[in-house]
């Protein structure tokens, strides 16, 4: 399964020196035709509070398998990686979407930009500040013929949808329905953008597709620390909170399975000395130090450009890899890929609690 199409965003922030904005708009993963689950898969619905629904297949069996082919318990000097059908089979993708990315808080942008449009698993969104400045979030989807209403970063004072022009405020209620003389049962108040939770935690826009009703004002410290965890104060005691200012964002489509990238970059290091050579040999740590410039920061852009650049042909070819019948399962570095063993048992958790989601056939 390469990569899950969904859209991760990496933003540069700095503090309040000014600096021009690079024309790069996204980060996101691409998707192979490969990930796509066939229609005539059997799916069940499973929805969240809010009265979304998401497809989870129903092969039970299956799916408790590839979980259990990771075992957790095992110490990190024994283990085994998981299996290389984490990262290539459809369904145990589809339960990833529903029980990783579809619960809790995701980041889909910063709240320096007006209007901004994600996508994450299958699912469209948009945010946008209306004229008072409220921040929304809905369903990037016309409730006619169901047709994107907005796409990339801008500002408007209201979505007009391309197919038949079906025309939205930016609070998501319906104002224009084009040609509908003689329907019937035409309630236009039921009839806006679908909403979402939406919340800012320091330089992040948040997007939560379960839960309470939208309309309720999520807390910022509750937010942060259901997101983030206990690791939400350590960022905001060392700056990570809204004095930061917006830069610039970047996109990188690679072409892996998600699960890919985050091992890469939780691997300790371990690639750096070797696939990152012009990075690893301008590293000196003994004399780091924080420089205020906007030199210092159009550098570290360009450092930053290359790195991923590299990254994008090794996720590339680990996903390859993974696809291979020569490999199934590898063997982890106890001393620097802790962090990647953490990740793994955690998500193992994780998948093993939607388990019981999946109804039995």
């Amino acid at each position: 399964m390469a990569a899950t199409r969904m859209l991760q965003k990496l933003a540069f922030f700095h503090y309040s020196w000014k600096f021009p904005e690079t024309q790069k708009p996204h980060f996101q993963f691409s998707k192979k035709p490969i990930n796509q689950a066939p229609f005539s898969k059997n799916y069940s619905l499973c929805h969240s509070g809010n009265g979304n629904y998401f497809p989870v297949t129903s092969n039970h069996g299956k799916i408790t398998r590839l979980v259990q082919e990771f075992n957790p318990e095992i110490p990190i000097e024994e283990a085994f990686t998981p299996p290389s059908s984490w990262y290539t089979d459809p369904d145990f993708y589809s339960l990833e979407l529903n029980q990783v990315f579809y619960r809790g808080w995701q980041p889909v942008g910063t709240p320096f930009l007006t209007s901004d449009c994600s996508r994450l698993g299958s699912i469209e969104n948009v945010v946008c500040r209306d004229e008072k400045g409220t921040l929304h979030a809905f369903h990037n989807v016309c409730r006619h013929h169901a047709s994107l209403v907005a796409s990339g970063t801008g500002k408007k004072s209201c979505f007009v949808c391309p197919y038949h022009g079906w025309t939205y405020g930016l609070d998501g209620a319906l104002v224009k329905a084009t040609r509908i003389k003689g329907i019937k049962n035409f309630k236009v108040n039921e009839m806006g953008l679908v909403p979402l939770k939406v919340a800012v935690w320091g330089p992040f826009v948040l997007i939560n597709f379960g839960g309470v009703s939208p309309n309720e004002d999520p807390d910022t410290e509750a937010v942060g620390n259901e997101w983030l965890g206990s690791a939400a104060e350590i960022l905001s005691s060392n700056g990570v909170d809204t004095s930061l200012d917006y830069v610039c964002r970047r996109v990188y489509t690679l072409e892996c399975n998600w699960k890919v990238f985050c091992d890469n970059y939780l691997d300790g290091g371990y690639h750096v000395p070797y696939a990152h050579k012009d990075l690893a040999s301008g590293l000196q740590l003994d004399s780091y130090s924080t420089k205020d410039n906007s030199d210092f920061i159009e550098k570290s852009l360009e450092d930053s450009e290359r790195v991923q650049d590299e990254d994008l042909i090794l996720c590339k070819a680990v996903q390859q890899g993974l696809e291979s019948p020569a490999y199934n399962v590898g063997r982890y570095s106890p001393t620097v890929e802790m962090a990647m063993h953490h990740f793994h048992c955690l998500l193992h958790q994780n998948l093993s609690n939607g388990l019981s989601l999946i109804p039995e056939h």
